[in-house]
């Protein structure tokens, strides 16, 4: 949203791939732990919805929008179902984890963003779909019941299927495969997918990585390096896997993990 970002780019591709029959554009609206705040909720859906609007006469309407692509965040959270329980006097949201967010999980926020979408205009054809390749969150460190702490944070760590140390960590974090692709899962959901192949890094763990020659301008990003701290918050750790390669390339430690922990199991 500024010079040199997305806006014309993303119109330009909408554009002419709604010009082909059969092709079905969803616009990537990150996830509910990026833009779960009521404030940045409102103006990501007032952004984008300038965005992918009224494309013009010959072109075919997007067919929805996407959430939770490479990410980890679950489309449940089974033992937090509500945000504004109450826990030693304070809401669920109000916990370090979820910082005041009221979305714990993707399929609330796509449920409400598309009716604001539809609220805005949009038609109410328009459908969801949620990414969950990697947001199972099973094996052995799942919750299998509320918690019973009556100090929020431990009530919050304790129920939460989403394991990561911080809401924020996305780098190689050790989850697990997710609902299989499946169509029309609830209302309003046109489907879950794999949108983020396992097995594929999201990004080289060593600082003092070796030049991927086939990609030379590839660079370190601090939040996959296991022994840093969170970018956005210093009082946490990234949570990211040793061993990573370059981003795109094969890494078989975390598949080996992500089908381990998968959720259904497999």
């Amino acid at each position: 949203n500024g010079p040199g970002g997305y806006r014309d780019g993303i119109r330009h591709a909408i554009t002419e791939l709604g010009k082909i029959p059969n092709v079905y554009s969803y616009v990537d609206i990150a996830h509910s732990g990026w833009l779960g705040w009521s404030d940045n909720f409102a103006q990501g859906v007032n952004l984008i919805y300038e965005v992918v609007a009224n494309l013009g006469s010959g072109i075919n309407p997007i067919a929805g929008f996407v959430s939770n692509s490479a990410n980890y965040t679950p489309v449940e959270e089974p033992f937090l179902p509500d945000a504004n329980l109450q826990v030693g006097g304070q809401p669920v949201r109000s916990s370090d984890f979820y910082e005041w967010n009221s979305y714990l999980a993707e399929k609330p926020f796509v449920t409400d963003w598309r009716s604001a979408m539809i609220s805005k205009g949009m038609p109410s054809s328009i459908g969801m779909l949620i990414d969950t390749a990697r947001n199972g969150w099973g094996g052995p460190e799942r919750p299998t019941a509320q918690s019973t702490s009556n100090n929020l944070n431990t009530f919050v760590n304790e129920s939460r299927i989403d394991r990561r140390e911080h809401r924020g960590n996305w780098c190689n974090q050790p989850g697990g495969v997710g609902y299989r692709p499946t169509a029309a899962p609830s209302p309003g959901i046109d489907a879950y997918v794999w949108v983020k192949p396992q097995g594929e890094s999201d990004g080289v763990s060593d600082p003092n990585f070796e030049v991927d020659p086939n990609d030379p301008n590839k660079q370190h990003d601090p939040m996959c390096d296991p022994f840093a701290s969170n970018s956005s918050n210093s009082a946490y750790g990234t949570g990211a896997m040793p061993n990573a390669p370059h981003a795109g390339r094969w890494f078989p430690e975390a598949f080996q993990l992500l089908v381990e922990n998968a959720y259904p199991p497999l």
